[in-house]
């Protein structure tokens, strides 16, 4: 076995603000609204959309992957992916996830607890067709997640279909498309001397209000 490397001494100390019960709004899409607008204004990150997604895979494991956020309102988080992938297939079997964000840049974590359903077919034509040619024939190109003989076999895949499409416009397949999901809980995580964290979580409660509480870091 090889000696590995010891993370034991990699520490910061969390300083940069704070996160108070009286601090917040009642809504926590407006909390992280003003989250996400600070980490993009700070000009740190490069991709502050990205997050985590952790799904439940039809082997029974869990398994998380980074996708990029493209759109967030009052009713929740939206993405765009292969209906056909393994996160795809484990979506539709069980559409309960985990939505992570990450700004180390501002010490904050967002995590979102949330049940997803596919977008109408034209929210996903739209974004499609908002998307650089090369992107909307990567999409054609790849059957996501599926085992591949080499890169020369997608490369090879792509030259024909670029022959195929020019100056045509790319259709979205039908297998490609958006989801929304609907929050249930969102935990906002602000980094915090000393390890005592402030960590305030919303909870969705029957009447659609939403109930806020501070748990223990």
């Amino acid at each position: 076995m090889t000696k590995g490397k010891d993370l034991s001494d990699y520490r910061r100390n969390y300083q940069k603000s704070e996160l108070m019960e009286d601090q917040v709004p009642d809504n926590p899409l407006q909390l992280f609204q003003t989250w996400f607008y600070e980490v993009e204004e700070s000009g740190a990150m490069d991709e502050a959309n990205a997050m985590s997604v952790a799904t439940t895979g039809l082997d029974g494991f869990p398994k998380t992957r980074v996708v990029l956020l493209k759109r967030f309102n009052e009713e929740g988080f939206i993405f765009y992916t292969n209906y056909t992938s393994e996160k795809g297939k484990a979506i539709e079997a069980d559409p309960r996830l985990c939505l992570s964000f990450f700004w180390p840049v501002l010490e904050r974590q967002v995590i979102i607890k949330g049940r997803a359903e596919k977008l109408p077919a034209n929210m996903s034509d739209g974004y499609f067709d908002s998307r650089p040619k090369g992107s909307q024939l990567g999409a054609l190109v790849s059957d996501q997640s599926s085992v591949v003989a080499s890169r020369e076999v997608l490369e090879n895949e792509l030259r024909d279909l670029e022959a195929e499409f020019a100056g045509k416009e790319v259709p979205r397949p039908e297998y490609w498309g958006g989801y929304l999901v609907r929050p249930v809980a969102i935990e906002f995580w602000q980094g915090r001397p000393n390890r005592l964290h402030d960590r305030i979580r919303y909870t969705l409660q029957e009447d659609y209000d939403w109930k806020i509480e501070r748990l223990a870091p």
